[in-house]
């Protein structure tokens, strides 16, 4: 069982940063994908970005490239989300995945998620 627990959430203006951490609790952190979804109130949960389990390779939503960057520290069981530039549309909460396809870009292939974490873009 794999334990995900996200943080680096919060409240920021428009075209403001943050950056979300997701640690794991698995040593084989390696062996999965790891990406984020999120979830504004009344919609569905989306894709947002993944990365591989090695690192070498990311995929990115349309929504988000440019401006987000996915990364992850196998040493320290972490990944990361940077946003930049946020805008409003980017309020939702933010879910970390793992699971053991190549990426993770759709929420069936997903094995473990963390308990999400709020994420407030005012204008």
């Amino acid at each position: 069982q794999v334990q995900l627990v996200e943080s680096g959430g919060g409240l920021v203006q428009a075209g403001g940063s943050l950056r979300l951490s997701c640690a794991a609790s698995e040593r084989s952190f390696s062996s999965y994908a790891m990406a984020w979804f999120r979830q504004a109130p009344g919609k569905e949960r989306d894709f947002v970005a993944s990365i591989s389990n090695i690192g070498s390779s990311t995929m990115y939503a349309d929504s988000v490239k440019g401006r987000f960057t996915i990364s992850r520290n196998n040493t320290a069981n972490t990944t990361y989300l940077q946003m930049n530039s946020l805008k409003p549309e980017d309020t939702a909460v933010y879910y970390c995945a793992a699971g053991r396809a190549v990426f993770v870009v759709r929420v069936t292939s997903a094995e473990y998620w963390g308990q999400g974490t709020q994420v407030t873009v005012s204008e």
